[in-house]
Formats: structure tokens, sequence, C-alpha cells
């Protein structure tokens, strides 16, 4: 189902954020071309030896590979002619770089009045912090992020990138609103995104209580509001638990750990939120004595909101992730398997987003240029002397 499917996008982007959004259009059906450069391809195509490494794998699903010297005049006047012809633009470097390549907003806009020119910047393009180099825990820091999930002085940050991955996702949104207005207007906008005030705008719920209350949330406000815990049982797994505000969901967890003495001792939500400490330790000790799978069982017939933690290797075997066929496969002719979650969004049920794998530097080159109208011996060229490689 390629929802987007007349729509050409040019991704210059390298590395997360730009590479992110071109590959959610291209699970929308969008044609996507990632355009590199041999002497400055995405970075992450190497970083696990090789030019197919898993980080360049994991943000450049169904595109193609335009190889294309575009820092110089020739390869600049290539780029322009397929830019004409383009729907969407998309760039993430420093405010000013895109001016010195000769694609500053401007320019293009001349050349194509219908462009969605997104640029993706640290800082925003403008202001005291917008010629400094950011990556994502740069903007989760700045953020205020990473104050909310690290604490003490240990130096490691844990988990995955999420500065990055959701200002990509910040970035499709904003692609695909200007778009939708383009189809009434046909002109173009140009679409910023910032990943610190990605990851401001995504911190609703905890800017909310500053807001209200005039004070910063503490480290395990939100936990204990929502009474989540993370349980580990007697055989080291974890259950994650996650009981809301129903008052039911907290009477059916005493019934099925047979302690209704908590009732008396936790009489409201209120007494449970100010002792949330104590209960994660009563809970604690309660679910240490019997395994998870015993456990999971209880919690079921007892209608408690829990899920038993998996790890990453574990997703593909749960039940309920395969009943969703959330996992599919893209086989490259040369590179082989590349396995990947499908779209989160179902359109009339379907979630398949599966039209292409990861492309090889320059993989598509000569199809790309031959379909933007350049001739055999133009191509031939444009080859000869090094402005593309195929």
């Amino acid at each position: 189902m390629k929802l987007l499917e007349h729509v050409r996008v040019l991704d210059l982007g390298r590395f997360i954020t730009a590479p992110l959004a071109g590959q959610l259009l291209g699970e929308l059906g969008a044609d996507v071309v990632k355009v590199e450069a041999a002497g400055a391809m995405d970075p992450f195509r190497a970083f696990e030896g090789g030019l197919y490494g898993p980080h360049f794998q994991s943000h450049n699903r169904n595109k193609r590979s335009l190889a294309l010297e575009f820092g110089d005049a020739e390869g600049l006047a290539v780029l322009r002619r397929l830019i004409a012809d383009a729907d969407v633009i998309l760039l993430n470097m420093r405010p000013g770089a895109e001016s010195k390549l000769g694609l500053d907003y401007e320019s293009l806009r001349q050349l194509n009045p219908g462009l969605v020119y997104c640029s993706i910047t640290g800082f925003g393009s403008s202001g005291p912090y917008a010629h400094r180099p950011a990556f994502d825990n740069v903007g989760q820091a700045l953020s205020g992020w990473l104050s909310m999930f690290h604490q003490g002085a240990d130096p490691r940050v844990p988990g995955p990138p999420i500065s990055d991955s959701l200002t990509g996702l910040y970035a499709a949104l904003g692609v695909l609103a200007a778009l939708l207005e383009r189809a009434r207007s046909g002109v173009g906008r140009k679409v910023e995104v910032s990943m610190l005030e990605s990851l401001i705008a995504f911190s609703t719920e905890p800017l909310g209580q500053l807001s209200a209350k005039g004070e910063r949330p503490g480290f395990y406000s939100r936990a204990s509001m929502s009474q989540s815990y993370i349980l580990t049982c007697a055989d080291g797994l974890r259950i994650g638990l996650h009981l809301s505000s129903p008052e039911k969901f907290w009477r059916a967890l005493v019934a099925a750990i047979e302690r209704p003495d908590l009732l008396s001792r936790f009489p409201d939500r209120a007494s449970r939120i100010a002792q949330y400490d104590v209960i994660a330790s009563e809970l604690a000790g309660v679910f240490a004595r019997r395994a998870r799978a015993d456990w999971m069982a209880v919690l079921e017939a007892h209608d408690v909101p829990a899920a038993p933690e998996r790890l990453l290797d574990e997703l593909a075997n749960d039940a309920q992730v395969r009943h969703l066929g959330v996992f599919h496969e893209l086989l490259h002719p040369r590179q082989g398997r590349v396995a990947a979650a499908n779209r989160a969004v179902r359109f009339d049920g379907d979630n398949r987003s599966g039209f292409l794998p990861p492309p090889e530097f320059g993989e598509h080159t000569l199809e790309v240029l031959a379909q933007a109208g350049f001739g055999q011996e133009e191509i031939q060229g444009l080859r000869q002397r090094g402005v593309i490689a195929a």
C-alpha cells in the first residue's frame, strides 16, 4: 500500500535524523533517493565494516541510492535538475552549510516553487547555539530529557538514540503537512525541525507538570502517579506493571498476590502515590517468591495490566508480536537478509512497509538519472568525468 507513490524525495541526510525521515516517507510509498558523494557518504555505512553496516541499514530502507559528487559545479548542476522535478528534499546539517553547497532554500525555491524543503538542525537556524555541532546526546542533555532518565555520577548513557529518532519523526510529520497544503495551494514550504525543539515538544507531560505546579517533577514522579513498577521474579525474569488510576486495578493486584492487608495500609490513590517507594519494596518481596510464568498467569486471571519484560532478541517469538506481523524481511540480491519492523501505522489493516532493502552505495545511479531524463551519452560522460559512480 503506497499512499505516497507519486511523491519524489531527495534524501541528502547523514546519520539518523534526515535519513529516518526519508525512511518513514518511503514506508508510506514515496520514491526516496538517497544522494551521497563518494568522499562524503553517510558515515553510518562504514560503522561496522564494509559499506552496508547495521546502523546504515536501520535508517535507509525503502530508498534508492544515487552516487553523485554534488560538491562541484557539474555535480550540483545534475542535482539541481533532479531537484527541479522533486517534491521533497531532506537535509540535516549546520546552518550555513547548505548555502556553501548551493542548496539554500531561496535558491531551490526559485528553481522549484512547489518544493517542500526540510531542514533539520541541532539547535535551530539562528541563535547563540546555532553554529554548534549536535548529536543525539547533546540534544538529550540540553532539552532536559536526559535529566529525567539518568541520575548520579555514572558517565555512561543508557539506551538508544532518542533526540535523533524523534527529530526524524517530527520532520516526516512536517513534510506530510506541507505536502497536504501544497495539494491545495501548489506552493511548497520550508520545514524546519531541530533536535532541541523536538525533545522539548515531546516532553508534554513533564512540562505540563512544571507549568501547573511551578516545580520540576521528581525522578519517580511519573511512576508514582501512574503506579508503574518493574518487578523481578524468582527466576530473575521481570514483569512490568502499570496500574494507572482506576481503583479496580489496585484491588485486582492485591487479590492476585493475596495481600488484602495492602488495602487498609494504602486505602486510596493519594496514599499510594505518597508511599510509592514503600509499595515498590513490598511488591519486590512478593514477586521474588515465584517464577515469572506463574505470576503472569495469576495476573492475567485477575485482569491486572502487566506484561513480561522482553529483550530485543525475544520480541520475534512473542505471541502478540507474531500475531500482529510486526517483523518482515527484505532480501538484497548481494547483501542478503535484512530484518526490520513494519510501519507502526496500519491503513485498512495493512502495516506492510517492505518495498526495498537498504541500497548499496550508488546502486541505482543509472536508473535514477535515466528516469530523470538523462541520456545514455550524457550519463556516460558523467561517469568518465567522475561526477557519478555506478
